[in-house]
């Protein structure tokens, strides 16, 4: 008996905390949502896409997570969602700025259209440092807290997006750096997540080929060979920055991108042919 309930506490790494995920209605956002409840968080799902957001609720159950529509540009809806999560559960330990867009698929800047770049660095950029400032808000009297946001492999490499998307996940990296250092005076941390290309319905709305057809242009030219990225992966490298388990992580990049952004394939030199 003692035993299980070791071993159940251990299984359980979340367990009561709680989480605000933004963009949890879909995607990485929505695995993620169910991989924290199932370890044992409270989720408040904050989204736009409203009957999805529900649906993912109903997925996961109405005892241990909720849903809360917030555009994350609007400071109101941001700020709404934090104070309805420590309404309802008296504290906020994790805050994830999931939410983001590519905006347009162009990669000539000649064709790239000032309202498209400021969309995307508006979403991108603004909604996760708003969604930092109203972590930290309530996090900083309770002198503790995991902030995380998704930033993406265009964070570390050039050449592999649009110039805004690549901008603003630049910029997500330089902020998650710069509250690292602010808040971890209060016992705060802050990290971001750098994953390579994951099929998600936004990925595939983007690319237009469908999750089979991206997932296989994105495997031939991945450097980790005989494995695919899937949400549940990002999901579960939030889950160790949320959990206590990286309790002397803070200000890091994590690469979720198979060594994807740490080699330039021009040069092959450690290509084999056969023999």
């Amino acid at each position: 008996m003692a035993t299980s309930s070791i071993l159940s506490a251990v299984t359980r790494r979340l367990e009561g905390k709680v989480a605000v995920i933004t963009g949890g209605a879909s995607g990485i956002g929505a695995c993620t949502a169910k991989v924290f409840a199932k370890q044992g968080a409270k989720v408040v799902i904050a989204d736009i896409q409203d009957e999805l957001g529900h649906s993912v609720v109903e997925s996961i159950g109405k005892s241990n997570s909720s849903y809360v529509h917030c555009d994350i540009t609007n400071e109101s809806h941001v700020k709404n969602v934090i104070d309805q999560a420590v309404a309802t559960h008296g504290k906020l330990d994790i805050m994830f700025n999931n939410a983001g867009i590519g905006g347009e698929n162009k990669p000539r800047i000649v064709d790239n259209g000032k309202d498209n770049f400021e969309r995307v660095l508006k979403i991108n950029v603004t909604g996760v440092f708003l969604g930092i400032k109203h972590a930290a808000r309530v996090m900083i009297p309770a002198r503790s807290g995991s902030i995380i946001s998704n930033a993406s492999a265009a964070s570390g490499i050039s050449g592999v997006a649009p110039h805004a998307y690549t901008c603003s996940k630049h910029a997500v990296v330089g902020l998650t750096k710069n509250t690292a250092v602010e808040l971890g005076q209060f016992g705060i941390r802050v990290n971001c997540l750098s994953p390579y290309a994951v099929a998600t319905p936004a990925t595939n709305e983007y690319s237009g080929m469908g999750d089979e057809g991206f997932e296989n242009f994105v495997n031939s030219i991945a450097n980790l060979k005989g494995v695919t990225l899937k949400p549940e992966d990002v999901a579960n490298s939030a889950l160790y920055l949320a959990s206590d388990e990286a309790k002397y992580v803070s200000g890091h990049n994590l690469f979720v991108d198979g060594g994807f952004t740490i080699v330039n394939p021009s040069f092959g030199m450690f290509k084999y042919t056969d023999s």
